[in-house]
Parts: C-alpha cells; sequence; structure tokens
C-alpha cells in the first residue's frame, strides 16, 4: 500500500458553478466522509491527484490529508471514487473515505506469479484466473501484491486461496476453494479431436513410407 500526503482546503461554495470555476483554475471539487463524521467538501490540486496516481492505482493509496482551513488539521482517507468526464476521461470530482488506522479495512491486491513452472517448460501454460484477491488487514498492512512462487507446478497443477502462504495480520476473504491460478496443457491437446489426429499421425507415415 502507497503511502502519499496530500493537500487540501475546506470548500467554501458548492453546486456546479463552483466546481466549474475550481477547474478552470486547475483545483478539483471533492469531499471527505467517513463513519460518524459529517461530510466535509474539499479541494485539491488536480495535478497533485495525478502525481499521487502515477504511483499507484487510487484503491492502493493511503492519503494523508492536510485540510487548511485557517489551520491545518490531518485526515486519513482512501479514495472511494473518481468521478471523471465522459469525453475528456480526466477527474471532475473525488470522494474520500476516512479510515482509522487502528481499524481494518477490505482492499483489492494484485496478484502476481514469479517463477517459471515445471509445466510452461513441458508445453503448459499458465492461466491467472483471480487477477485480484480481497483481503481485510490493517490500512498500512496493505500488501501491494500478493506473490506467487510457480516454479514447481507441473501440467495440471493448480493453486487455491487456501494453499496460499499465511501473511501476517492479513486474512484472505475470498472463498478457500477458488482457484487463483492453473497450469493447464496447450491448447487443444486435452481435446479428443486432437487426440485422435495425434494417434492417426503415424498410421500416416506408415502408409507413406509404404508407397
Amino acid at each position: 500500500m502507497e503511502i502519499l500526503e496530500l493537500n487540501a482546503s475546506i470548500r467554501k461554495a458548492t453546486g456546479n458553478s463552483p466546481s466549474r470555476a475550481l477547474r478552470r483554475q486547475g483545483m478539483l471539487p471533492a469531499v471527505l466522509y467517513g463513519p460518524g463524521r459529517d461530510t466535509l467538501p474539499l479541494t485539491i490540486s488536480e495535478h497533485d491527484l495525478e502525481l499521487a496516481l502515477r504511483k499507484a492505482p487510487a484503491g492502493r493509496i493511503v492519503f494523508t490529508l492536510h485540510i487548511q482551513n485557517g489551520e491545518t488539521s490531518d485526515r486519513t482517507a482512501m479514495i472511494k471514487d473518481i468521478q471523471t468526464h465522459p469525453l475528456k476521461r480526466r477527474a471532475i470530482h473525488v470522494d474520500f473515505y476516512e479510515i482509522s488506522r487502528d481499524r481494518k479495512i477490505t482492499a483489492n491486491v494484485p496478484v502476481i506469479a514469479e517463477g517459471k513452472a515445471k509445466g510452461i517448460e513441458n508445453g503448459g501454460m499458465l492461466q491467472i484466473i483471480c487477477r485480484e484477491l480481497e483481503v481485510s488487514c490493517l490500512p498500512y498492512d496493505v500488501p501491494d501484491a500478493i506473490r506467487i512462487d510457480i516454479s514447481s507446478l507441473d501440467i495440471g497443477d493448480a493453486i487455491h486461496v487456501r494453499d496460499l502462504h499465511k501473511m501476517e495480520h492479513i486474512d484472505f476473504l475470498d472463498d478457500p476453494d477458488q482457484t487463483v491460478l492453473v497450469i493447464s496443457g496447450t491448447m487443444g491437446s486435452d481435446r479428443p479431436e486432437y487426440a485422435a489426429a495425434a494417434a492417426a499421425e503415424p498410421e500416416k507415415v506408415e502408409k507413406s513410407e509404404k508407397k
């Protein structure tokens, strides 16, 4: 999980017209909300947000928001939603969700296969069924990825959620029987028509040699 800082200020005027004026100045309207908190309208820099999102996807950044309102107050938050312009694909509004450093959150973490499986060397293919897995942990314990060593896997071998190594302070929320990845045979090699064609091949050679 990426830990980043972002400056923000209290937004005095709300509505479409003030929001458009902010965007013309390179700023974005935003809100901060969370359990037991009133929704707080904010203004953030579009440029600062873009720089943050180049470092990690929105769902894997914990922000320390430095909120200016006469004096600075710090809030810990994650991006809940980014509204984008339908044509320009630029952010036009951001929702931040306040989190507690000592309260668990859920997050989707990407799966990365490491090593070269024996099955691939034998002609098989790696199929990643789950590109992301859902975990529950404290905000600063969210891993950047779930890395799986596949070097010992042969054709037909699979890794399920229950097979994953336990990670300290992290709980996997997906079904334990969920397949994460599998080493499958080459495309078509397990089809009946492929097997029949392969079995017939020597006979064709023999007939050719008899001629």
